[in-house]
């Protein structure tokens, strides 16, 4: 099998920054057309230049928690490049919670914005890649769909309740989602990670500098992983490579799973 994606049609949320940028610049580099999505219309044209109508890149600002904005995302996508291969979900936000604090709305604004879009733009997605699926042989591949998670799903800390509770729903809802749609040949898959140089990790890191010694004690590897050490494996879950795999969450963590949950932070 092949792990190119050259001429695929690939949609990249949260790809302003971090780790959504690095997956949709990988994704270009290899020769696939790729619409960067993210809220922050002036990080995407800082980071692509002004709009164009040539090559292989287009961008869509918009707040996906809102329905008609994913269905115009839907519209742009198919007017530029005529179909969607592959969905990679990387919008993704990290905020503390008070776990006494009955009023805390953490939670809520988590699955606001981790777990309900994600959710709403797969569905969307799915149902266009089985129409343009639509007179090809039965068994030919739709697509693929991947999440970007997090070890938090696994392993949480106390000020970080609402998004690790987010991060398991999401895990739970890869699963979910890979039977549903496996009959229609639509894969959908998970990478969880650990502590990657994404934006939210370098202003945390400017408040506590001893947040980063700490999550280095904690990660066997002994560094934090850098936005494009993700990018392979993100390349590998959209390709033909993975054709027989569905329903899984990828670990990159630098092995800090395998370490004592309770004294290894999470970010």
């Amino acid at each position: 099998m092949s792990f190119s994606i050259s001429g695929k049609t690939a949609i990249v949320t949260g790809a302003a920054s971090g780790i959504g940028l690095a997956i949709g610049r990988q994704f270009a580099d290899a020769g696939a057309n790729v619409m960067f999505v993210d809220s922050n219309e002036a990080a995407l044209i800082a980071e692509l230049g002004e709009p164009s109508e040539e090559g292989n890149i287009r961008y869509f600002a918009g707040d996906l928690r809102e329905k008609l904005t994913i269905a115009n995302l839907l519209s742009a996508t198919i007017d530029a490049f005529d179909e969607i291969d592959i969905l990679v979900n990387g919008a993704r936000q990290v905020e503390q919670s008070d776990a006494l604090d009955p009023t805390d709305e953490s939670l809520d604004r988590s699955l606001n914005q981790n777990l309900m879009p994600t959710l709403r733009l797969s569905q969307q997605v799915a149902r266009r890649m089985i129409k343009q699926g639509e007179g090809q042989e039965e068994d030919a591949p739709r697509g693929s769909i991947i999440n970007l998670s997090s070890i938090a799903a696994r392993r949480t800390h106390p000020e970080l309740l609402a998004f690790s509770i987010a991060s398991a729903a999401l895990d739970q809802m890869t699963r979910s989602l890979s039977v549903a749609f496996a009959p229609h040949h639509i894969r959908v898959n998970s990478i969880a990670f650990g502590s990657v140089m994404s934006a939210s990790l370098q202003a945390t890191l400017k408040e506590n500098r001893a947040f980063r010694e700490d999550i280095e004690q904690h990660t066997p590897l002994g560094r934090i992983a850098a936005p494009g050490e993700l990018t392979e494996a993100a390349q590998f879950l959209a390709s033909d490579a993975s054709a027989f795999m569905t329903g899984q969450i990828m670990t990159l963590d630098g092995g800090r799973t395998l370490l004592d949950p309770v004294a290894a932070p999470v970010h």
